[in-house]
């Protein structure tokens, strides 16, 4: 991949809009053979926009038949047209990457930050009602600080550690330690003691005052459309759809690439823009380094659910109201924040195994789970409902999960691994991406950087 100077470099030039011609590039003046994407997702559009911005020849192959990968837009109701995220939803403030493409395709982004409700214990909490103890306040303010003054190669010793067992020994106990599993635990998709350290503090230490733990925006309409602009940019006819890539053979002077249908694809370079899961079922020739796959195989995604719950009124009254629950619930929150409609829509975020029961009961016991969850409120809503609508990340055939986990131990062995260069073969993916694992801006990141790798 490229370094970070570089990338910084290239992606300032890329953001002001600059254009290359390809006859420049050694490579394309030898053959005109397309750079392959595999993968029509943030990531694998990202790669393709940014070589044909320098005017390189791509194709990107997708296995789905739609376009966006885990960006996942979803009209639930088309004559209200409110609009969810099944998939990818927050847009971060420091996210600067997709910010620049959203002005650049003069997408608007929308406030989509909230003040969150709480339920524990049996007990209902107003956002103002609430809170960690004053101890324990101090005390993440002097961890995170601290953790921001180390080197690098310091902070990469809490890799070792799980979040969970790094919060117990620094003092976090009791209901402080259960409010961080509730919270951190919507952040990475699993429990805190499936979480490395590292990846964590990594998070938290990125933070800005502007930023509400990067959930801050939305891409009005949908985050689709930037899919969809990024697609128009590259050119429609470049990308196809319901392309099952199961073969991948390097060669002297270039690629093919087989898919399951039988048609044969060559060009100069791969991207392979593909979740971890996906990259395994493909057979390279000639075969992986033994240390890339098994990086590969090790890594974990979050077992995420959405539970979509469409009202004809908006009876939480407040257009910023999400809340943490300690009930199979988990998380819900407004989806349809801003939307005009007196309809609206609440989304049941679940994670790990509250998300794989969730996911197993029928939509009679999953509302029951709902209701139990938000009992607290005191607030009936049963006779507002109008429809329900689910989807489990965790059984995706492609994905088999929302986004990567990084396990302790995992980022230090394993990543380096995953992001090297096979021939040529370069590798793209919200869980290459150093900084914003997890996120959109992460998998653009990564696109990018694996265009820029190729051009070299």
């Amino acid at each position: 991949m490229a370094t970070r100077r570089k990338f910084l470099q290239e992606a300032a030039w890329l953001s002001a809009g600059a254009l290359f011609s390809a006859s420049s590039i050694p490579w394309i003046k030898q053959a005109q053979a397309p750079v392959i994407i595999l993968g029509a997702g943030l990531a694998g559009l990202s790669a393709a926009y940014t070589l044909r911005q320098r005017g390189i020849p791509v194709l990107v192959l997708e296995a789905q038949n739609r376009l966006g990968g885990r960006v996942f837009s979803h009209r639930i109701d088309p004559r209200e047209n409110l609009v969810i995220e099944f998939g990818a939803e927050w847009v971060g403030y420091s996210h600067t990457a997709l910010r620049s493409l959203a002005d650049r395709f003069s997408l608007r982004l929308n406030d989509n930050r909230f003040h969150t409700h709480l339920i524990y214990g049996g007990n209902y909490y107003r956002p103002d009602d609430w809170d960690f103890s004053s101890e324990w306040n101090a005390r993440w303010e002097q961890l995170v600080n601290t953790y921001k003054q180390l080197p690098e190669d310091e902070q990469r010793k809490y890799d070792q550690w799980s979040w969970w067992r790094y919060l117990v020994d620094n003092g976090c106990t009791g209901r402080d330690l259960d409010l961080r599993e509730l919270m951190d635990s919507t952040d990475f998709g699993e429990s805190i003691r499936q979480v490395s350290a590292f990846a964590a503090l990594g998070e938290y230490a990125r933070n800005v005052p502007e930023s509400q733990n990067q959930m801050d925006f939305k891409i009005e309409g949908g985050n689709q459309q930037l899919v969809e602009k990024l697609a128009d940019a590259i050119g429609r006819s470049f990308i196809r759809t319901g392309v099952w890539v199961n073969e991948v053979e390097v060669l002297k002077e270039g690629v093919r690439v087989r898919a399951k249908d039988g048609s044969t694809f060559s060009g100069s370079h791969v991207i392979c823009a593909l979740p971890a899961f996906a990259v395994t079922r493909i057979m390279w020739k000639p075969g992986l380094p033994e240390e890339q796959r098994q990086a590969l195989q090790h890594l974990g995604y979050a077992r995420i659910g959405k539970h979509a719950m469409l009202f004809r009124e908006r009876f939480w009254k407040s257009e910023d109201f999400d809340m943490i629950t300690d009930g199979p619930a988990h998380y819900v929150y407004h989806g349809t924040k801003g939307q005009k409609s007196k309809a609206g829509v609440l989304i049941g975020y679940s994670i790990g195994d509250k998300a794989m029961v969730m996911d197993s009961v029928s939509d009679a016991q999953r509302l029951a789970l709902v209701e139990a969850s938000l009992a607290p409120m005191k607030t009936s809503w049963r006779s507002l409902l109008q429809k329900q609508e689910r989807f489990y990340w965790g059984k995706h055939v492609h994905t088999a999960g929302a986004y990567a986990v990084y396990r302790p131990g995992q980022w230090t062995a394993d990543h380096k691994h995953m992001a090297k260069p096979f021939g040529h073969v370069h590798f793209a993916g919200e869980h290459l991406d150093e900084e914003w694992t997890g996120f959109m801006e992460g998998a653009i990141r990564s696109g990018q950087a694996a265009a820029l790798a190729v051009i070299g």
